[in-house]
């Protein structure tokens, strides 16, 4: 029987805006003119580099930028860091940019919940099942959950920049179970990547996996949850 669920945050209960968007977003913050073909080139550069956390991985990781970003989501520092490298990879109009980008990116209105991320976690807290997003980040996602209007559906937030371990560690796991006061085998992950989330098998935990999709793509993937229980 299942006592607490566990989620993913990136691509599990929330989406990161478009590259494209959150290029537009800090241009025209910054002021800066640029057409629409620059706009989109320099996008498709940002993508290709994958400088956009949450978003498309790198189509190639610098070998400079290897060890860095092997361990982007162990502190805030090294996480700024391998992000902010890779946005300079692209080739930005303007060096400015490179931080207001990455700042843009933990900002509430740069993150979408899908669909039915709401209703789950309402549904979950209507019978009293516990939940803890568990997230490998270099930041702390709790003010997305504010702005959203989500934080108090959520009792737990195991974040690996704050505990110096990451998925798939089975450590995190564990932790997130220690938080919700349940046993790993009463206890259901669910996130995107097949990889780091379904790391909570070798505890014992279940595991549901979603597709990392755009939010107008995905409506009711969650809903597999609640009839999990």
């Amino acid at each position: 029987m299942i006592k607490g669920v566990m989620f993913d945050f990136s691509g599990t209960l929330f989406r990161i805006e478009s590259t494209t968007q959150w290029l537009r977003a800090v241009v025209a913050k910054a002021g800066l003119a640029m057409s629409e073909d620059e706009l989109d080139a320099c996008a498709g550069r940002l993508e290709a580099a994958g400088a956009l956390a949450g978003g498309a991985p790198p189509r190639r990781v610098p070998p400079h930028l290897e060890a860095l970003w092997r361990e982007r989501d162990l502190s805030t520092e090294r996480h700024r860091a391998a992000y902010t490298a890779l946005t300079r990879e692209a080739s930005l109009p303007s060096a400015d940019l490179v931080e207001a980008l990455y700042d843009r990116s933990r900002l509430p209105e740069a993150w979408r919940p899908y669909p039915d991320t709401g209703e789950t976690l309402r549904a979950l807290r209507t019978r009293g099942i516990p939940v803890a997003v568990v997230s490998n980040i270099g930041w702390d996602l709790r003010p997305i959950f504010r702005g959203h209007g989500l934080d108090d559906l959520v009792d737990a937030y195991l974040l690996s920049f704050e505990l110096g371990i990451k998925k798939p560690d089975p450590r995190i796991f564990q932790a997130a179970c220690d938080e919700l006061e349940v046993a790993p085998g009463e206890a259901l992950m669910v996130g995107d990547h097949r990889v780091a989330d379904a790391g909570a098998v070798a505890l014992g935990c279940q595991v549901h996996l979603v597709d990392h999709l755009p939010v107008d793509q995905r409506p009711d993937a969650l809903a597999t949850v609640l009839r999990l229980l």
